[in-house]
């Protein structure tokens, strides 16, 4: 199974790669080291192994930003230096999952406004690079706009091969190429791996990763080039299925598997699962809001900090990854003592994928303020349904799939999204009678199809289906030879 990040704070792959393991696979699960260092553990009966991932090709493309630099003079350079200490986060004594964040944020000097300006200026000849060289390649052309996706191959590849899988799980774009190029690698000896594509995202319809022409159309061709080579394809929705059939013309629709939450998991990772009030230092009789997932500007949280000066007395908790800090603190916090509000903003750690249901269950309301991109527009993400276990009332932005659930079933209210005021209206609703929204709940069925078991038998279903009358090569826990059926098959 692969992954391009450190696994931990990614539910949807933990959840995959320990269901599995009980289902009687032997799991091996390759992630990114976030610090360059090998790293290995188990996940329930599932080994998780982090790789180190030199990034030489990845420096190539910095290149253009040295070119910048040398059009900044270095007086700019000096003024532009930061007046406090860099990001730092640490856990707040005495409040489990809290973090303390310190360090005011850089001043903005001139070195940051030449820095704009000779990107603006390069913006034409990156967009006629991309155009030329996606006419001359095609989607080969990836290989010239974004080298680092070859950084992938050169850390996971070798191990891929070491670890000679029948079947491997490639979740999302940038693994897609892995597994696609081991496969190929795999038949040229005369083995056969089956390639499973777990589409998280629609590439045409995200917010690209970075600030210039190239990313997006390398992504896409990148994808293009290598998803004939799936022989199944699951994804997180019935829209986002339907798209990526006709982006690439899947001989099948892909099997829908949905971001719910593994309550059958067991809760005790690390004793029970903390207090979300503890850790935001608020009694019970404080109105909560809570915002669960990564903290990025397109993910609509300056709503939630421009509405409080509207809504007193009520608090907003930020459960957030430690990669969207220096958003949290260069922009949410300063607005936030801006609006003389920052005392009502607590910023609090993640915890383990098991737990977070019963974390979030301790807020008045679930927030999704996301705003207007397609990927938002198809999917229910996974925060809605740790809300709904929570069995929270929830304010959602008016996102298409979101919204539509959230009227049919009454378990919150919809806004325009960006709209603070609006935002304020459904926020006083939920608040006002929280008891009618969580009724929702209590329909039949609403909630059982909602659980990782459900989601987690499609995907059991798809491996039993390729790898049907497969004998395994697969290893167990101490290392020896299973010579088991395709239940017990290495991925």
């Amino acid at each position: 199974m692969l992954v391009d990040n450190g696994v931990l704070g990614d539910s949807r792959v933990q959840k995959v790669a320990r269901s599995a393991a009980d289902a009687g696979w032997s799991v091996t699960l390759l992630g990114r080291s976030p610090n360059g260092q090998p790293q290995r553990w188990w996940l329930g009966d599932a080994e998780v192994r982090l790789l180190p991932m030199p990034d030489p090709l990845a420096r190539q493309s910095m290149l253009r930003r040295a070119v910048l630099r040398r059009l900044i003079p270095r007086q700019a350079e000096e003024a532009a230096a930061p007046t406090a200490p860099p990001v730092a986060a640490e856990a707040a004594p005495g409040a489990a999952g809290a973090l303390r964040v310190s360090g005011a944020a850089p001043r903005r000097g001139a070195k940051s406004w030449l820095l704009t300006l000779a990107r603006r200026a390069y913006r034409p000849w990156d967009h006629l690079r991309t155009r030329f060289w996606l006419r001359v390649e095609g989607d080969a052309a990836w290989r010239r706009l974004d080298p680092r996706l070859l950084d992938f191959e050169a850390a996971y590849g070798p191990v891929v091969d070491q670890l000679r899988p029948d079947l491997i799980h490639a979740h999302d774009f940038r693994m897609l190429g892995v597994g696609a190029r081991a496969k190929v690698r795999a038949a040229a000896e005369g083995r056969r791996i089956r390639l499973v594509w777990d589409a998280h995202e629609f590439l045409p319809g995200m917010k690209p990763w970075q600030d210039n022409a190239r990313w997006l159309p390398a992504q896409r061709a990148h994808e293009r080039e290598y998803a004939p080579h799936a022989d199944a394809v699951i994804t997180v929705s019935g829209r986002l299925a339907d798209l990526l059939r006709a982006e690439h013309g899947l001989p099948e629709r892909p099997a829908v598997v949905l971001n719910a939450p593994a309550v059958d998991h067991d809760l005790a990772v690390s004793g029970d699962a903390p207090d979300l009030r503890v850790a935001c230092g608020v009694d019970a009789s404080t109105p909560l809001l809570v915002y669960s997932g990564v903290a990025l500007p397109q993910r609509g949280l300056t709503t939630m900090v421009e509405a409080l000066p509207q809504l007193p007395g009520v608090h907003v908790a930020l459960v957030v990854n430690d990669g969207g800090l220096p958003y949290v603190r260069g922009t949410l916090l300063p607005k936030a003592e801006r609006l003389r509000v920052a005392d009502r903003v607590h910023v609090v750690a993640y915890v383990p994928y098991q737990q977070v249901v019963r974390f979030l269950s301790g807020a008045d309301a679930g927030v999704i303020p996301v705003q207007r991109y397609l990927n938002y527009e198809i999917a229910l993400i996974t925060k809605f349904f740790e809300y709904s276990h929570a069995r929270l009332p929830v304010v959602v932005s008016d996102v298409r799939a979101m919204a539509e659930t959230v009227r049919g079933t009454g378990q919150g209210e919809v806004f325009h999204a960006g709209d603070v005021n609006d935002y304020v209206r459904a926020v006083r609703s939920v608040l006002a009678d929280p008891a009618r929204y969580r009724a929702a709940y209590d329909k039949p069925g609403l909630l059982d199809g909602w659980t990782w078991a459900t989601q987690a038998k499609i995907v059991e279903d798809t491996y039993t289906r390729l790898l049907s009358g497969h004998t395994s090569r697969a290893l167990a826990r101490d290392g020896t030879p299973a010579g088991q059926p395709a239940s017990r098959s290495q991925t």
